[in-house]
């Protein structure tokens, strides 16, 4: 088995799955409905800075929905070794590489589809940014879902399938919550510290981009954080597959 196809199959496999579909992307697209729908019309909600309700939860959304599409991943391949797929795969010529940059570039295309139909309720709701700022935001958005794309694939070969749907809820939930999705996270002090070396804190913070910041939102800080987080989640990620494949 190439590599083409294997990632021909897994996308085709991937978006015909419609619960899969549904809830990994779906799900951030009513909520934002719900969220900014019944203050569209409000100009001043966040009085200080002049910013609407939809343009601020798109922004919000746009890292949730990140991180619940990458980490996803982790479910479809718990559910893969459930069925023994995984060991049907180790029987292919399809090497430890190919099998980690196909799930990368799945999860990729979860995400990018997320942001897309994200961006795309945003503009139903009069969401007006210039191409400059979508750009910018996009990337860094893409960047900073490194590390989640591959703790799903960790997680995936760690847990089983009835406990990676509580603990993927739970790990978007609380990476959310302390990266700053739902409120603001400002001011000195350990709490904001601690937030500081999450990943979720500077992928909320590339979204912030489309609030009206300039240059780069991260900084030293932020580009280290991220990329020790993929290096690390991607040495737990080989070390939960190499243990998977022993167990075989």
């Amino acid at each position: 088995m190439t590599t083409a196809t294997y990632l021909k199959f897994e996308v085709l496999r991937t978006f015909r799955n419609k619960r899969a579909f549904i809830f990994s992307i779906g799900i951030p697209i009513i909520m934002y409905y719900l969220l900014a729908t019944p203050n569209r019309n409000s100009n001043t909600f966040l009085k200080q800075a002049g910013i609407g309700a939809p343009l601020f939860y798109m922004v919000g959304l746009l890292s949730f929905g990140g991180m619940v599409a990458a980490l996803s991943t982790g479910a479809r391949i718990a559910a893969e070794r459930q069925v023994g797929w995984s060991r049907q795969l180790r029987l292919t010529p399809l090497t430890p590489r190919q099998y980690f940059r196909t799930k990368i570039v799945t999860g990729y295309l979860m995400v990018l589809s997320s942001m897309i139909l994200l961006y795309a309720a945003g503009l139903t709701l009069g969401v007006r940014l210039s191409a400059a700022n979508w750009l910018h935001m996009s990337l860094l958005v893409l960047v900073a879902i490194a590390p989640f794309a591959a703790l799903g694939i960790a997680l995936g070969h760690l847990l089983t399938v009835d406990s990676m749907g509580p603990a993927l809820g739970g790990a978007s939930s609380l990476f959310a919550f302390l990266g700053g999705t739902w409120f603001p996270i400002t001011g000195h002090g350990a709490f904001v510290e601690f937030c500081k070396l999450l990943p979720s804190y500077w992928l909320t913070a590339a979204g912030r981009v489309g609030l009206g910041g300039s240059g780069d939102p991260w900084g030293t800080e932020g580009w280290l954080v991220i990329a020790g987080w993929f290096v690390v989640c991607a040495v737990f990620a080989m070390w939960t597959y190499r243990r998977d494949t022993r167990r075989v």
